[in-house]
């Protein structure tokens, strides 16, 4: 049997329709000329494109999501899970009960003891409408907003390195190869805006440490999907996306010409032999023409107020930082970007977290609450799911020197806190117990596969329902095992 018909016997009908929509650059300039100088659509009025039939599988309470990642991994004990009993066992030995043989990683396995090393920042209970929440005096700001957040404190993973762990939590496997969290809403709901990417992302500047774990284009990739389900990375200087600019000499109408023809030698390619890789290429290329006006237009906050801009924080004027992010993820909101993802490094604090952690808490806790309360206030919270963590915790025993005045803290997968808010979530929450050592999960643990089945169950899908056929197996994000969202924090 000849292999290149017999590819093409198999084209689905959604591949069929999507060759028939080619040839329509001229109009595409036009609609995009007519558009220059039109505000962006109200977000209740945008409409999905593309995306799985059927999908979203019920009423979404959130149309897209805002991730910011602090990659590294935040202590848990010095943010979000108080232990105020661990004062009086300063420098003592964890007792082997609590730590249970657990495996350690190689940088604290060779320690002769592993001393108990408080948090040296004060707590404070917080009114959150509940029972309160304890918040790390790091994080005033975030304090501010406990209405509005549910905090779990139970979230666990199997992983105990950083390269695994985030690669983990982003695609659902520790091993690289799987599409992303972003890449499945895509492929699934589709595109809520024709001239912005569906999936965008965004790594921010950092104060504390330089020396931080790398960021793989793996954790934004498609995997095993079509590679325009890959997030697109905004970057600080320059061309926000590289070659976004004309060269010198080319105008749009010949960079569109430029592109037809390009699109028609493709077209050719594919009717040849098939690869659905060409289709992608095509419609990147389209893509890339129409963010030639969309994206500037979306990175320039001149016309913000300075009301908000003062909200965010004197770093918002700094393109790059997280303040400057956090802004532009409220603006791609507004614009129908469905799923933005922040990366900010520099949360790995094995030593000095006195001098490094507070840092990093500065840049992030200003912005990611005036996220919330921006959006809140323009009535997009409501439809908006907004998320913060890492890939795992702390340990609750000092790597390296231990005084009173600092320490350090290692990798520790068994517990570690997250907070959600928006689309879908109860404000005022604060889910899961750990033990007294911020060590193992006491009530209610979550695996990073339920936190993100409580994603998709935000935004209108079954977790179980969204699958790839891939190497004779249906796929998914949260693995093949028994995973449920986590009820108790969904409104």
């Amino acid at each position: 049997m000849n292999p290149i018909q017999e590819h093409l016997s198999q084209i689905t009908r959604r591949h069929f329709f999507k060759t028939g929509g080619l040839g329509l650059g001229t109009a595409a300039l036009a609609s995009l000329e007519s558009q220059h100088n039109q505000a962006q659509a109200a977000p209740t009025e945008m409409k999905a494109t593309g995306g799985l039939p059927g999908v979203p599988h019920f009423a979404p309470k959130a149309k897209r999501a805002i991730y910011l990642f602090m990659a590294g991994s935040p202590s848990q004990l010095d943010t979000f899970d108080y232990k105020p009993s661990l004062d009086k066992l300063f420098d003592k030995d964890l007792p082997e009960e609590v730590r249970k043989g657990q495996r350690l990683t190689t940088m604290t396995s060779g320690q002769s003891r592993f001393p108990l090393a408080p948090s040296k920042f004060k707590f404070t209970k917080h009114d959150n409408g509940g029972e309160g929440a304890w918040i790390s005096e790091l994080l005033p700001h975030t304090a501010g907003i406990v209405k509005d957040i549910s905090i779990v404190r139970s979230i666990w993973t199997e992983a105990i390195n950083h390269d695994p762990a985030i690669t983990y939590i982003c695609t659902g496997n520790q091993l690289p190869g799987r599409p992303s969290l972003g890449s499945w809403l895509s492929y699934g709901l589709g595109s809520m805006n024709e001239n912005l990417p569906s999936f965008v992302v965004l790594t921010s500047t950092w104060s504390g440490r330089q020396q931080a774990q790398a960021l793989y284009n793996r954790l934004w990739g498609s995997g095993f999907l079509a590679s325009k389900y890959s997030g697109v990375s905004l970057r600080s200087k320059g061309d926000p996306v590289l070659f976004l600019s004309n060269p010198p000499g080319v105008s749009a109408k010949l960079r569109r010409r430029m592109l037809d023809t390009l699109a028609e030698m493709n077209q050719n390619e594919f009717n040849a032999i098939g690869d659905p890789e060409i289709q992608t290429r095509i419609s990147q290329y389209e893509m890339a023409f129409r963010m030639q006006t969309s994206v500037p237009e979306l990175t320039d906050i001149s016309k913000e107020t300075k009301a908000t801009l003062d909200m965010y924080g004197p770093d918002v004027h700094k393109p790059g930082t997280f303040a400057y992010h956090c802004l532009l993820a409220r603006r791609m909101a507004e614009r129908g970007v469905r799923f933005s993802q922040i990366f900010h490094r520099g949360w790995d604090q094995h030593a000095n977290i006195a001098g490094d952690l507070p840092k990093q808490c500065k840049d992030i806790d200003q912005p990611a609450a005036a996220l919330v309360k921006d959006l809140k206030q323009r009535g997009m919270l409501d439809d908006t799911l907004v998320i913060w963590g890492g890939e795992f915790g702390r340990t609750v025993y000092c790597q390296g020197k231990l005084t009173r005045e600092n320490y350090g803290r290692d990798h520790h997968p068994r517990c570690f806190s997250i907070w959600m808010s928006g689309g879908g979530i109860k404000g005022g929450v604060v889910h899961g117990t750990t033990d007294d050592f911020s060590y193992n999960i006491v009530d209610k643990p979550v695996h990073i596969h339920e936190f993100n089945a409580t994603i998709l169950k935000c935004l209108g899908i079954d977790h179980k329902k969204l699958s790839y056929k891939f190497q004779g197996l249906d796929q998914r994000l949260t693995g093949v095992e028994e995973h449920h969202p986590v009820k108790e924090i969904l409104a």
